[in-house]
């Protein structure tokens, strides 16, 4: 098996596996329990707090444990929005977001928000000057995706973030799901004041995941009925999730400071063999992206053809956003990114991690040039 869809999901480490076992087994205690399992469970979930901020270099009280990057990109958004919407009901974020922030944004549209969509370049960056040309007196929230899902483009993240420290009554949401581990993000640097991550992305178990919240920054709780997470997101902790979480983000992060540039090299030999095949389009940006994702489009095929193309030969790519992959629409980021309906109609995305080789890599190559070839044979 070859799977190059990472972007969707990773497998979970075979260590975080054997943590989520171990805590699930010996700590199975509310951590909210006032008896002693109660407390060692309490202790763990602390410990695992503690790991995470120590790793993003930002205070534990800062680290807000989420059920993934939805969920936090929602806590972020629609928390801000109705906590400050005394104070204005402008809002700020762009059109290469994920749908689970861009759809977020069009329902608080549908309660009296305004909302700016920013549109990006042609190869899907959103500028500073586009940012600065947004604000208005009323605005108080900005959210700008790291590294898009779709191309891998790497918005300028710490550039914005300095330029809005000139307006402290406006807030900056990051959604760093894809980037991760992959990426470089200096949170305190970047003057971000909420960021949302989730676990599944880095090789831990599904449904974890956790919002930096900065501190002094309030938000309304979208989920009450407890004090967790400092009453912002009620509910019992998923304890051996989050400690399972930590553990797979210290692993990624090493692998992220030794094999950075052996990911770059195998994208670098995926573009070089794909871009010469009979009616590709590189629709990912030449410079400033991630060394995991490439987006290219074969003018003419059904994206969808072409997954299940590789399926058969136990290849594993996506289209779009694992989110929105099932509903057949052309990309939305690809159109505002000024494509062509028929070059975003036809995308496909491939998506590495640091457990990917140069074997599979060029595998790939090989059986993606005969299906691209006998799937133009039989349209064209």
């Amino acid at each position: 098996m070859i799977y190059f869809d990472n972007s969707a999901t990773t497998k979970p480490y075979k260590e975080v596996l054997e943590t989520y076992m171990t805590v699930s087994e010996q700590f199975f205690g509310n951590p909210s329990s006032i008896h002693k399992l109660g407390g060692k469970s309490e202790q763990l979930l602390s410990k695992a707090r503690l790991q995470v901020a120590d790793l993003l270099s930002v205070q534990p009280s800062e680290i807000i444990f989420t059920s993934g990057g939805t969920e936090g990109n929602n806590l972020a958004i629609k928390g801000t929005a109705m906590m400050h919407r005394s104070r204005g009901k402008h809002l700020i974020t762009t059109e290469i977001e994920h749908p689970s922030i861009y759809e977020a944004y069009k329902q608080l549209e549908g309660i009296g928000f305004e909302v700016t969509y920013l549109s990006p370049d042609e190869d899907g960056f959103i500028s500073v000057e586009k940012v600065a040309a947004a604000l208005r007196e009323n605005t108080i929230l900005v959210s700008i995706i790291h590294v898009n899902n779709e191309t891998g483009a790497i918005q300028p993240i710490r550039e914005i973030g300095q330029f809005l420290k000139k307006y402290p009554k406006i807030f900056f949401h990051v959604d760093a799901v894809q980037g991760i581990g992959k990426v470089p993000l200096y949170i305190k640097q970047s003057a971000i004041d909420l960021l949302s991550v989730s676990g599944h992305k880095f090789h831990s178990v599904k449904g974890t995941g956790f919002l930096y919240v900065r501190e002094g920054v309030t938000l309304s709780s979208m989920m009450t009925g407890g004090s967790q997470e400092r009453e912002i997101r009620s509910g019992t902790e998923n304890l051996a999730g989050i400690v399972a979480m930590a553990r797979a983000l210290r692993i990624t992060l090493e692998k992220q400071k030794s094999k950075s540039d052996d990911l770059l090299k195998l994208r670098n030999e995926l573009l070089y063999h794909l871009e010469k095949i009979d009616g590709a389009v590189i629709n990912s940006p030449s410079s400033n992206f991630a060394p995991h994702i490439l987006n290219i489009s074969f003018v003419g095929l059904k994206p969808e053809v072409i997954v299940h193309a590789l399926s058969e030969e136990n290849i594993y790519i996506s289209t779009k956003s694992a989110c929105s992959s099932k509903n057949y629409e052309i990309s939305r980021v690809l159109q505002s990114m000024g494509k062509s309906e028929q070059v975003a109609g036809s995308a496909i995305r491939i998506s590495l991690s640091y457990e990917n080789t140069i074997e599979e890599v060029k595998m790939f190559n090989e059986v993606m040039s005969e299906v691209i070839k006998n799937l133009y044979k039989v349209t064209r």
